[in-house]
């Protein structure tokens, strides 16, 4: 009886994700900052968040088959 109260608990905590992705992402990622927040403090937590998006940044480019060294090269040029 108590294994098919939390099998349908969790059914429905599935389905409700299927269908609110967003909403549920938000969520976790808002908890996940907070918690940074209060054992880190805010500026050790935005400077992670600024590297972990920086990170995304980089790694986005890659994917879109931009190479690391001219994707430092364009970063890292003084043309104007």
């Amino acid at each position: 009886m108590i294994r098919e109260a939390i099998k349908d608990i969790i059914d429905k905590l599935l389905d409700y994700t299927k269908h609110n992705t967003g909403k549920f992402m938000g969520t976790v990622i808002g908890l996940i900052i907070a918690t940074m927040m209060l054992l880190l403090g805010f500026f050790k937590t935005i400077f992670i968040l600024l590297c972990a998006s920086l990170g995304y940044v980089i790694g986005s480019k890659i994917d879109e088959g931009e190479s690391l060294k001219s994707l430092f090269l364009k970063i890292l040029s003084l043309k104007d």
